[in-house]
């Protein structure tokens, strides 16, 4: 589970890399609909060579309205909202907010209630990311934003909010496999009629953002999702969806490592007690009970 789960927030966190990657040669919604169409077949594919069982038609909106949720409408308003001129730093804070606003959500409609264990380690990760971000954040030129680009933002947290709790709904029950293909087709459709409401076509072909396509398609549509999907159906929502507050620290520095942006002290610091707040929500306690059966069988 460790790998797993260090597999995905590596995963995840490449993310913003390629977000930055891709603006001198894409619309960014025209980049995410070319993205999950490749990440479509290849997961028709596996789930046809597989013959895993498919759900009932009936089923099948619901598995496209989680997938609209999770990816289609997150990411792009994520894009959106960078574009419109929202600092990455800041739309990074506001997405940190997810784990904390998924737990609060998931106590009414997933009946999951939080250990205290768990709350700590979300305050602790929230804040390690903050600190990371925290640099970013003082600029001191007007804001070149409106309230509407920053409604954008929110709308993308509650998006993959929403998206994380209804994987833990009945859809949990289909064969990941198969899931993973309808999700991918219902952000597909999404995706292809805002690239015709935006009308976006630039697309300026370059070994970046061949590059940047195929790991996107691949990497973060094809595994990095699926890695996910699958961690949520596993554990609470609250305590799968702490491990996103690892994705800002970790692309802060690749972000360093890939285009030399510095990493001061604080940051540093943040990294780690995102970590720990990481760690705290995710160990395993032995149930007392199996304990004290171990402890009389000896």
């Amino acid at each position: 589970m460790f790998f797993i789960a260090s597999l995905f927030v590596f995963i995840w966190s490449t993310g913003f890399i390629v977000a930055k990657v891709i603006v001198p040669y894409a619309d960014p919604t025209l980049f995410l609909f070319i993205r999950v169409c490749i990440a479509a077949v290849l997961f028709g594919v596996v789930a046809w060579h597989a013959r895993a069982p498919w759900p009932a038609w009936r089923e099948m909106p619901k598995h496209m309205l989680a997938g609209i949720l999770l990816q289609g409408l997150y990411l792009s308003a994520c894009y959106w909202a960078i574009g419109g001129g929202l600092p990455p730093a800041i739309m990074a804070l506001i997405g940190s907010m997810q784990p904390l606003l998924t737990a609060f959500v998931a106590i009414p409609l997933l009946k999951e209630i939080p250990s205290r264990r768990v709350w700590i380690g979300l305050i602790l990760g929230l804040s390690g990311v903050f600190c990371v971000i925290y640099p970013s954040l003082g600029g001191t030129g007007p804001a070149t934003y409106s309230y509407g680009v920053l409604a954008i933002a929110i709308l993308a947290v509650l998006s993959i909010t929403f998206g994380t709790i209804l994987q833990k709904t009945s859809i949990a029950g289909i064969d990941i496999r198969v899931s993973a293909v309808l999700q991918n087709i219902g952000t597909l459709i999404f995706t292809g009629v805002f690239v015709v409401i935006l009308g976006e076509s630039k697309w300026v072909w370059s070994p970046e953002l061949w590059g940047a396509l195929l790991w996107s398609a691949f990497g973060l549509t094809g595994v990095g999702t699926m890695l996910l999907v699958w961690i949520i159906r596993r554990g609470q929502a609250a305590t799968a969806s702490s491990l996103m507050f690892m994705a800002p620290p970790l692309a802060a520095i690749e972000a360093y490592l890939l285009f030399g942006d510095r990493l001061g002290p604080l940051q540093v610091v943040g990294f780690l007690v995102a970590s720990t707040g990481v760690l705290v929500c995710n160990i395993r306690r032995e149930p007392r009970i199996a304990v004290q059966k171990a402890e009389s069988s000896a």
